[in-house]
């Protein structure tokens, strides 16, 4: 027997991939990729290592620009902030009932539990999501399996029952002492790995919806830095560390103009929209110097070139106070 497993990365999904695993069913992997999520995708995922580790056969499937779709307009609405996870899962869901018809797979196992999270995995909301997907009964949730109804694989026989467990609520105690008794350490991301639950972020998100394009292109600039909103048109991206520094100036453009001290440390700053304002560059430099080393209060040099050019200019600007900071920071 043959299924595929929904593998975020997560501990809950890694260990309901050991539980059928070692029950003797035959198990695909999928890991879906959005733009929202948090891990370090530089080499894949870290949720590859661990797939690499079991040897079982995975694909790792985008849905970014499908994501920004829902993200825009959520049929079943959002969480607390921007997250759709209906939505999202729905979503996840169809994709893999295409890839469990393309290879022949009989149903799905995902790492859920009943309860833990607040919007989608709540009794009426598996159901609607089971609904919508047309896969009710083919989806297989082993960590809480004993408080839902019985699926499919459960009457038939293709797992085993008495490996099902009855996970509830949001303590993670279980998940933690079964991931002992798997040997299972370094366990990858942990739960909540989506942007769009934090408050922060969705403030920049909901920012960009209002100001600009809602493109991948733009979604990649809201993960770095600090988000200044200057006028409906300018946006200020400063970085916090070197590493942000490299990041604002890989996705910097031949329009966007940077921003760096140029005698002191401190950050490189993006500016999205500028098209030549004079005063609004003065505002930028002063950010700039702002967050700059120095006293706090003398003007710092501050260099100016567009992205791309080599050719800069100067600004000496006295840092931006931080009363007046707070009334443009999104």
């Amino acid at each position: 027997m043959k299924a595929i497993v929904l593998f975020s990365g997560g501990l809950d999904s890694l260990l309901a991939m050991r539980m059928i695993k070692d029950s003797g069913v035959s198990l695909f992997a999928v890991n879906f990729v959005s733009p929202f999520c948090q891990c370090n995708r530089k080499d894949g995922c870290s949720a590859i290592v661990h797939l690499k580790k079991t040897g079982i056969d995975y694909r790792v499937v985008s849905i970014k620009q499908e994501y920004l779709d829902i993200v825009i307009s959520p049929k079943f609405g959002r969480g607390s902030n921007m997250n759709p996870c209906i939505d999202c899962r729905i979503l996840m869901f169809k994709k893999a009932k295409e890839i469990m018809q393309e290879i022949d797979a009989s149903f799905i196992i995902t790492g859920e539990v009943l309860g833990q999270r607040p919007m989608s995995q709540h009794r009426r909301q598996l159901k609607l999501i089971e609904k919508e997907t047309n896969l009710s009964g083919f989806i297989l949730r082993p960590l809480s399996a004993k408080l839902l109804p019985e699926t499919v694989p459960e009457k038939k026989g293709w797992v085993k029952k008495e490996i099902l467990l009855n996970l509830s609520g949001r303590t993670r105690s279980p998940q933690i002492k079964m991931a002992e008794d798997f040997n299972i350490n370094d366990y990858p991301c942990p739960s909540g790995g989506c942007l769009l639950t934090d408050p922060a972020f969705s403030r920049r998100v909901k920012d960009l919806m209002k100001h600009f394009k809602f493109n991948l292109s733009e979604v990649e600039f809201l993960k770095a830095g600090r988000h200044f909103r200057m006028t409906d048109e300018l946006k200020l991206i400063v970085g916090r560390n070197e590493k942000e520094n490299e990041y604002l100036l890989d996705l910097a453009n031949g329009s966007d103009v940077c921003f760096a001290p140029k005698d002191v440390a401190g950050p490189i700053a993006v500016a999205r929209g500028l098209n030549g304002d004079k005063s609004q560059e003065k505002i930028c430099a002063s950010i700039v110097s702002r967050y700059s080393d120095g006293n706090g209060n003398d003007r710092l040099a501050i260099e100016r070139w567009r992205a791309g050019d080599t050719e800069k200019g100067v600004l000496n600007e006295c840092p931006m106070t931080g009363t007046e900071l707070e009334k443009i920071l999104i």
